[in-house]
Protein backbone atom coordinates (compact mmCIF):
# COMPACT_ATOMS: atom_id res chain seq x y z
CA UNK A 1 0.00 0.00 0.00
CA UNK A 2 2.85 2.30 1.04
CA UNK A 3 4.46 1.70 -2.59
CA UNK A 4 1.08 2.57 -3.93
CA UNK A 5 0.71 5.65 -2.21
CA UNK A 6 4.66 6.64 -3.29
CA UNK A 7 3.76 5.92 -6.92
CA UNK A 8 0.93 8.14 -7.09
CA UNK A 9 2.39 10.60 -5.78
CA UNK A 10 5.10 10.71 -8.22
CA UNK A 11 3.07 10.77 -10.65
CA UNK A 12 1.10 13.32 -9.71
CA UNK A 13 3.94 15.57 -9.14
CA UNK A 14 4.99 14.38 -12.73
CA UNK A 15 1.63 15.67 -14.13
CA UNK A 16 1.90 19.20 -12.33
CA UNK A 17 5.30 19.67 -13.57
CA UNK A 18 4.34 18.50 -17.49
CA UNK A 19 0.57 19.12 -17.82
CA UNK A 20 0.35 14.94 -18.78
CA UNK A 21 -2.71 13.40 -18.04
CA UNK A 22 -2.56 10.48 -15.53
CA UNK A 23 -2.01 7.73 -17.83
CA UNK A 24 0.87 8.75 -19.78
CA UNK A 25 2.56 10.44 -16.61
CA UNK A 26 1.99 6.82 -14.95
CA UNK A 27 3.66 5.40 -17.89
CA UNK A 28 7.12 7.68 -17.61
CA UNK A 29 7.02 7.11 -14.23
CA UNK A 30 7.25 3.43 -14.15
CA UNK A 31 9.35 3.21 -17.12
CA UNK A 32 6.76 2.19 -19.53
CA UNK A 33 6.35 3.64 -23.15
CA UNK A 34 3.34 5.94 -22.94
CA UNK A 35 0.41 5.03 -24.86
CA UNK A 36 -0.23 7.05 -28.33
CA UNK A 37 -4.13 7.31 -27.67
CA UNK A 38 -5.74 7.42 -23.79
CA UNK A 39 -9.32 6.09 -24.63
CA UNK A 40 -11.94 8.28 -23.27
CA UNK A 41 -13.79 7.19 -20.41
CA UNK A 42 -17.36 5.77 -20.57
CA UNK A 43 -19.51 8.84 -19.17
CA UNK A 44 -23.21 7.83 -20.86
CA UNK A 45 -25.72 8.42 -18.70
CA UNK A 46 -24.07 11.56 -16.75
CA UNK A 47 -24.00 15.33 -17.59
CA UNK A 48 -22.89 16.65 -21.58
CA UNK A 49 -20.01 18.99 -21.49
CA UNK A 50 -22.02 22.04 -22.09
CA UNK A 51 -24.14 21.50 -18.86
CA UNK A 52 -21.17 20.29 -16.70
CA UNK A 53 -19.21 23.82 -17.71
CA UNK A 54 -22.68 25.99 -17.75
CA UNK A 55 -22.88 24.64 -13.65
CA UNK A 56 -19.81 24.05 -12.65
CA UNK A 57 -17.33 26.27 -14.61
CA UNK A 58 -15.28 23.30 -15.62
CA UNK A 59 -15.30 20.53 -18.40
CA UNK A 60 -14.83 16.81 -17.43
CA UNK A 61 -11.19 16.65 -18.63
CA UNK A 62 -10.53 19.73 -16.06
CA UNK A 63 -12.64 18.53 -13.53
CA UNK A 64 -9.64 14.74 -13.99
CA UNK A 65 -6.59 17.25 -13.70
CA UNK A 66 -7.93 18.89 -10.69
CA UNK A 67 -8.86 15.88 -8.49
CA UNK A 68 -6.05 13.72 -9.72
CA UNK A 69 -3.67 16.58 -8.44
CA UNK A 70 -5.95 16.42 -5.16
CA UNK A 71 -5.49 12.49 -4.63
CA UNK A 72 -9.16 12.02 -5.34
CA UNK A 73 -8.19 8.68 -6.91
CA UNK A 74 -7.05 7.49 -2.98
CA UNK A 75 -10.01 8.85 -1.37
CA UNK A 76 -13.69 7.29 -0.72
CA UNK A 77 -16.90 8.47 -2.47
CA UNK A 78 -18.33 10.87 -0.13
CA UNK A 79 -14.91 13.06 0.57
CA UNK A 80 -14.50 13.24 -3.15
CA UNK A 81 -18.21 14.82 -2.77
CA UNK A 82 -17.34 16.85 0.27
CA UNK A 83 -14.34 18.59 -1.48
CA UNK A 84 -16.20 19.53 -5.03
CA UNK A 85 -18.67 20.73 -2.91
CA UNK A 86 -16.91 22.54 -0.30
CA UNK A 87 -13.74 23.82 -1.83
CA UNK A 88 -15.00 24.20 -5.06
CA UNK A 89 -18.68 25.59 -4.50
CA UNK A 90 -20.23 23.18 -6.48
CA UNK A 91 -24.06 21.81 -5.13
CA UNK A 92 -25.15 18.92 -4.46
CA UNK A 93 -26.53 17.29 -7.47
CA UNK A 94 -23.48 18.49 -9.29
CA UNK A 95 -21.32 17.51 -7.01
CA UNK A 96 -22.01 14.34 -7.09
CA UNK A 97 -22.22 14.32 -10.60
CA UNK A 98 -18.35 15.73 -10.98
CA UNK A 99 -17.61 12.86 -8.42
CA UNK A 100 -18.83 9.79 -10.38
CA UNK A 101 -18.03 10.72 -13.38
CA UNK A 102 -14.29 11.09 -11.88
CA UNK A 103 -14.96 7.28 -10.58
CA UNK A 104 -16.11 6.10 -13.56
CA UNK A 105 -12.92 8.07 -15.38
CA UNK A 106 -10.12 6.39 -13.01
CA UNK A 107 -12.03 2.87 -13.27
CA UNK A 108 -13.12 3.28 -9.46
CA UNK A 109 -16.49 2.41 -10.39
CA UNK A 110 -18.53 0.59 -12.61
CA UNK A 111 -21.80 2.39 -14.83
CA UNK A 112 -24.29 3.53 -12.31
CA UNK A 113 -22.75 2.01 -9.38
CA UNK A 114 -22.20 3.77 -6.28
CA UNK A 115 -20.79 2.69 -2.74
CA UNK A 116 -24.49 1.59 -1.28
CA UNK A 117 -25.72 -0.24 -5.08
CA UNK A 118 -26.60 1.12 -8.07
CA UNK A 119 -27.74 4.38 -9.15
CA UNK A 120 -29.13 6.36 -11.85
CA UNK A 121 -30.10 10.25 -12.63
CA UNK A 122 -32.62 11.78 -14.97
CA UNK A 123 -33.55 15.01 -15.68
CA UNK A 124 -36.21 16.75 -17.84
CA UNK A 125 -36.54 20.69 -18.68
CA UNK A 126 -40.19 21.36 -17.94
CA UNK A 127 -41.99 24.98 -19.44
CA UNK A 128 -43.47 25.63 -15.87
CA UNK A 129 -41.63 27.35 -12.57
CA UNK A 130 -39.86 25.17 -10.12
CA UNK A 131 -42.02 25.86 -6.80
CA UNK A 132 -44.98 24.24 -9.37
CA UNK A 133 -42.84 21.26 -10.01
CA UNK A 134 -41.91 20.54 -6.88
CA UNK A 135 -45.70 20.91 -5.72
CA UNK A 136 -45.96 17.64 -8.30
CA UNK A 137 -44.34 15.83 -5.99
CA UNK A 138 -44.53 17.67 -2.91
CA UNK A 139 -48.28 17.51 -2.39
CA UNK A 140 -49.62 13.36 -1.94
CA UNK A 141 -52.24 14.06 -4.02
CA UNK A 142 -50.72 15.23 -7.02
CA UNK A 143 -47.71 12.89 -6.73
CA UNK A 144 -49.35 9.66 -6.65
CA UNK A 145 -50.84 10.27 -9.45
CA UNK A 146 -47.25 10.17 -11.63
CA UNK A 147 -45.58 7.93 -9.01
CA UNK A 148 -47.79 6.13 -6.77
CA UNK A 149 -45.86 4.33 -4.03
CA UNK A 150 -43.44 6.65 -2.55
CA UNK A 151 -43.06 7.70 1.29
CA UNK A 152 -41.57 10.61 2.07
CA UNK A 153 -38.25 10.94 4.19
CA UNK A 154 -36.97 14.88 6.15
CA UNK A 155 -35.93 17.29 3.92
CA UNK A 156 -34.52 20.44 5.22
CA UNK A 157 -32.97 21.74 1.67
CA UNK A 158 -35.15 24.15 -0.74
CA UNK A 159 -37.29 22.44 -3.71
CA UNK A 160 -35.84 18.81 -2.72
CA UNK A 161 -38.08 16.13 -1.90
CA UNK A 162 -37.02 12.64 -0.54
CA UNK A 163 -38.79 9.76 -0.69
CA UNK A 164 -38.28 5.67 -0.13
CA UNK A 165 -40.17 3.04 -2.45
CA UNK A 166 -40.61 0.31 -0.41
CA UNK A 167 -41.31 -1.62 -3.64
CA UNK A 168 -38.04 -2.31 -5.21
CA UNK A 169 -36.34 -0.83 -1.56
CA UNK A 170 -34.86 2.10 -3.77
CA UNK A 171 -34.48 5.80 -2.28
CA UNK A 172 -35.12 8.33 -4.85
CA UNK A 173 -33.97 12.43 -4.24
CA UNK A 174 -35.92 15.30 -6.54
CA UNK A 175 -34.45 18.37 -6.68
CA UNK A 176 -35.72 21.41 -8.83
CA UNK A 177 -33.63 24.29 -10.39
CA UNK A 178 -34.95 27.42 -11.32
CA UNK A 179 -34.68 28.11 -14.78
CA UNK A 180 -36.36 31.19 -15.43
CA UNK A 181 -40.21 32.46 -14.50
CA UNK A 182 -41.55 30.26 -16.13
CA UNK A 183 -39.26 27.19 -16.90
CA UNK A 184 -37.31 24.57 -14.45
CA UNK A 185 -35.40 21.26 -14.44
CA UNK A 186 -36.37 18.65 -12.38
CA UNK A 187 -33.43 16.30 -11.54
CA UNK A 188 -34.42 12.87 -9.78
CA UNK A 189 -31.50 10.64 -8.41
CA UNK A 190 -32.49 6.66 -7.83
CA UNK A 191 -30.42 5.12 -5.07
CA UNK A 192 -30.08 1.20 -3.78
CA UNK A 193 -30.62 -0.21 -7.10
CA UNK A 194 -29.57 -4.17 -7.11
CA UNK A 195 -27.35 -4.29 -10.09
CA UNK A 196 -26.77 -2.49 -13.31
CA UNK A 197 -30.01 -4.32 -15.18
CA UNK A 198 -32.19 -2.78 -12.45
CA UNK A 199 -30.35 0.59 -12.86
CA UNK A 200 -31.36 0.46 -16.73
CA UNK A 201 -34.58 -0.45 -16.24
CA UNK A 202 -35.17 2.18 -13.39
CA UNK A 203 -33.55 5.25 -15.79
CA UNK A 204 -36.07 3.89 -18.79
CA UNK A 205 -38.94 3.91 -15.83
CA UNK A 206 -37.97 7.71 -14.57
CA UNK A 207 -37.54 8.87 -17.98
CA UNK A 208 -41.16 8.04 -19.21
CA UNK A 209 -42.37 9.80 -15.91
CA UNK A 210 -40.39 12.83 -16.57
CA UNK A 211 -41.88 12.81 -19.76
CA UNK A 212 -45.48 12.61 -19.08
CA UNK A 213 -44.85 15.47 -16.81
CA UNK A 214 -43.41 17.43 -19.15
CA UNK A 215 -46.69 17.07 -21.12
CA UNK A 216 -48.94 17.40 -18.31
CA UNK A 217 -47.46 20.58 -17.71
CA UNK A 218 -47.28 21.61 -21.15
CA UNK A 219 -50.39 20.47 -23.21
Amino acid sequence: MTQRKTLKRRVRARMEKTGERYTAARAHVVGEPAPERVPEPDLSGLASEDALVAATGRGWKEWFAVLDAWGADERKHREIARHVRSEHGVPGWWSQTVTVGYERARGLRAKHERPDGFSVSVSRTVAAPAERLYASFADEGQRDELVPGLVPRPSRARLVARFDRPSDGTRVVTSFEEKGAAKGTVHVQVDRLADAEAAERAKAEWRALLDRLKRLFES
